[in-house]
């Protein structure tokens, strides 16, 4: 499956729109990794925890995504758009949406 945040695949032709996909995952992080990234925050430099949870985090969404665009018959997903949220007491929200479409090659 061709995954693209532009709304044209070059060398494609998108046949027929599919409709809206999306994935949603939320993930809490656990008080060790916020007390390691508060310390991270005193001192600089980067939170390896919470880059991992947020690579994970938007992994699993893409995956929905891209299971949700098959089950339509897609072959591609374009115009994806990634947000990230903070909810509550850590908790993380990534969320993917894109449309899927049937393409050919040119």
């Amino acid at each position: 499956m061709i995954i693209s945040t532009t709304n044209q695949l070059e060398g494609y032709k998108i046949d027929e729109y599919l409709g809206i996909v999306s994935g949603e995952t939320i993930i809490g992080a656990n008080v060790f990794k916020d007390f390691f990234a508060s310390i991270t925050d005193i001192v600089g430099g980067r939170s390896g925890s919470y880059e991992r949870v947020l690579r994970e985090a938007k992994a699993t969404a893409m995956a929905e995504m891209e299971i949700q665009a098959r089950t339509f018959g897609a072959n591609a997903i374009v115009g994806i758009d990634l947000d990230y949220e903070t909810i509550r007491d850590g908790m993380l929200m990534v969320t993917a949406s894109g449309t899927a479409v049937k393409t050919t090659k040119l």
